[in-house]
């Protein structure tokens, strides 16, 4: 049952467990086989301590791994998640997100690549990845050299190995990468490609991972290390990084491509959610702030204008 929970659950759980077997002994009960009172119980209580919706419903899923059944579908716990929400609504964790033209205008001028010290490219393709597919720093941490298919116009990235979304009869995700030939300042393809040569020679043991340390010894970058990195590019551009996280850059780069008119079918493709799924939408879907955007798009109007003018001329 274990091997069916990723790691990063079970750490989140673990905190559950930790609370419920202190209450338990408190209160003398058993462990293993509560009445449902005493978890009602013990979730309120967690809620009158300050715990939030999310909080309160981690607490019910890990108490329904270690006790058996599912305790999601017993009526009066839905009752009291139910009431829990009212309560204290979960919110979005931002109200808006960032521009990415503000780091993509920032990081284009971090070229040539292979002029670049080691560090200044590792983050470069590092936040180019996470703008460009809109997944996750777990998935960008297991890209394989090995798995890195060129085409003509684009690198076709198969990942292989287990991630958070994987599930039987789902399909893994493929990060599709084309080249931006008429701007190779930014373009991820171009990137990743002067990377893995600038990088072919200080690999440690031939180390297939494609992202490795900037510092010796140069091993596998931990997908700690990519958030560390991309959060660190970020605040250099001028993103507040006091609120926005490393994971932001999905928000970010998956609101831009909705408001250009991208599909939801394609974004959710692209960044690895199901067909089903309405995380994009619940979480993710947030306006770019940006209060000189009504500025931009007059002076936008004037540049195409001109642009025109001189075509006609």
């Amino acid at each position: 049952m274990l091997s069916s929970i990723s790691d990063n659950t079970i750490k989140q759980y673990n905190s559950s467990f930790k609370l419920w077997w202190k209450f338990c002994s408190q209160c003398k009960i058993n462990t293993f086989e509560p009445e449902i009172v005493n978890i009602l119980t013990f979730l309120a209580e967690q809620f009158n301590k300050g715990g939030s919706y999310g909080t309160i419903n981690t607490h019910r899923s890990a108490l329904s791994l270690l006790i058996g059944g599912n305790l999601g579908s017993d009526d009066q716990i839905k009752r009291l998640m139910k009431g829990i929400y009212k309560k204290k609504p979960s919110i979005p964790k931002y109200r808006g997100t960032w521009d990415p033209q503000l780091v993509l205008n920032f990081i284009s001028k971090w070229f040539p690549n292979r002029n670049l010290p080691l560090e200044k490219i590792t983050k470069k393709l590092c936040v180019l990845l996470a703008i460009c597919t809109g997944h996750r720093v777990q998935t960008l941490s297991l890209i394989k050299i090995s798995n890195i298919n060129k085409c003509a116009d684009s690198l076709q990235i198969p990942i292989t190995e287990v991630i958070k979304t994987s599930a039987a009869g789902r399909d893994q995700p493929v990060l599709i990468l084309p080249y931006f030939r008429e701007n190779p300042s930014i373009c991820p393809s171009t990137t990743l490609n002067d990377y893995v040569s600038v990088t072919s020679d200080i690999r440690v043991d031939n180390e297939e991972s494609l992202f490795i340390t900037y510092k010796k010894p140069h091993r596998k970058a931990s997908s700690q290390s990519l958030s560390r990195w991309i959060k660190q590019t970020l605040a250099e551009a001028g993103v507040d990084v006091s609120v926005f996280s490393a994971h932001s850059t999905r928000h970010a780069s998956t609101s831009a491509a909705a408001s250009t008119g991208v599909s939801i079918d394609v974004i959710r493709k692209a960044a690895g959610w199901s067909s089903s799924s309405q995380t994009f939408a619940r979480f993710y879907n947030r306006p770019i702030l940006d209060e000189g955007v009504f500025a931009r798009s007059v002076c936008s109007l004037t540049i195409n204008n001109e642009h025109t003018n001189n075509l006609i001329c």
